[in-house]
């Protein structure tokens, strides 16, 4: 009787772990479902780390009571390794050669940040300074109290430019480059729906070179502070079962249609970068969306993710409890070889933290 039992729950676990994998796997691959036409579907890239860490459990589970079994998640993990590996990549810090520009790409909250400090504006600056970037890409690059933080970057970043994206009542932003490198031309990228984001590109001569630096602020997904807490209760199981299935579908209903609008956005600066073939192009910024997503993917088509590329570790650039996703991103194009890109989450004066690479202009050196 206790063979039979222990024979039904070996093959109930595996087969709850296959389960697992498939599942795992298919969503794994869900970053290739384009949000427009399902909407719903294209949010399932943000529960991959779940599954994950669920067959993480299981191969703990096989290798303390039946070992011979340990080969169903190792397998599941190897039909998983393309998202994995982008999700969660294992690069060993390179040297860095000579001639390498550095680039930063950083959400500053309108330099408010995440209402931690006072002196955020301040802490901003002398972070930027101390990391001594060539070129910095900035969201909600907005000074709504003029505290004159554009000056303050004049003095180590002698061209600057910030694009309004929007200005009313209700909401302001702006995109902005602070930069060693000469603003040759500067355009803005439209796009086919009305937003408060935006995208722009700025071309920049970098000693014989001219590189192109598209900096984004893709849709947000809309969620306010209770919808955040109320996504925290549902992931610790505090919500009663009704109300959580309730809440659960309003939230995913917010992520696919910020999802939708994004997938346009995100084509229409795929485009311009394959009209501008040929040059050097980095595209970063906040694209308000993981690393299993349409909009990285589609990205990912043309240029190298330079996170995937040459970081390490899961990555997490958005700092507000619950959501613990790689949400900033940083592309180039494949005439620059990327260098120890870093989510730097020592600076929490934003809701953000950098994200920061060096790039070297020029192919394999």
């Amino acid at each position: 009787m206790i063979k039979k039992l222990k024979k039904w729950t070996v093959q109930m676990v595996a087969g709850a772990n296959v389960a697992t994998i498939v599942v795992m796997v298919l969503v794994g691959y869900s970053d290739r479902i384009n949000p427009t036409a399902h909407p719903m579907l294209s949010t399932l890239g943000m529960v991959f780390p779940l599954l994950l860490g669920a067959n993480l459990l299981f191969l703990v589970f096989w290798l303390l009571f039946k070992w011979t079994r340990a080969w169903i998640p190792i397998g599941g993990f190897l039909l998983a390794y393309v998202p994995i590996s982008i999700y969660l990549p294992l690069h060993v810090h390179s040297d860095v050669p000579d001639g390498a520009v550095k680039l930063v790409s950083y959400n500053v909250c309108g330099y408010g940040g995440n209402y931690k400090y006072d002196d955020a504006p301040q802490r901003v600056y002398d972070y930027l300074t101390a990391e001594d970037a060539d070129i910095v890409c900035m969201q909600e690059d907005n000074d709504p109290n003029n505290r004159r933080i554009f000056e303050s970057f004049a003095k180590t970043l002698p061209y600057n430019d910030t694009i309004v994206l929007c200005h009313t009542k209700q909401s302001f932003n702006c995109l902005g480059i602070h930069t060693r490198y000469p603003i040759i031309r500067r355009e803005r990228i439209a796009y086919p729906t009305t937003s408060n984001n935006g995208s722009a590109a700025w071309w920049l001569k970098v000693g014989t070179d001219t590189l192109i630096v598209v900096n984004n602020h893709f849709e947000s997904c809309h969620l306010n502070k209770t919808d955040r807490q109320q996504y925290q209760q549902i992931l610790k199981g505090k919500m009663a079962g009704d109300s959580a299935r309730t809440e659960s579908k309003l939230l995913l209903v917010k992520l696919a249609e910020a999802n939708a609008k994004r997938a346009a956005q995100i084509d229409r600066v795929s485009q311009y970068v394959a009209d501008h073939q040929g040059y050097h192009i980095v595209v970063c910024g906040d694209f308000n969306d993981n690393p299993l997503s349409y909009s990285r993917h589609v990205m990912a088509q043309q240029l190298t993710d330079c996170y995937v590329a040459s970081g390490r570790g899961i990555g997490v650039s958005y700092n507000q409890k619950g959501f613990y996703f790689r949400i900033d991103h940083i592309f180039c194009s494949d005439s620059i070889t990327p260098y120890n890109c870093k989510i730097d989450s020592r600076m929490d004066a934003s809701d953000h933290y950098p994200i920061a690479c060096w790039l070297k202009i020029g192919g394999k050196p």
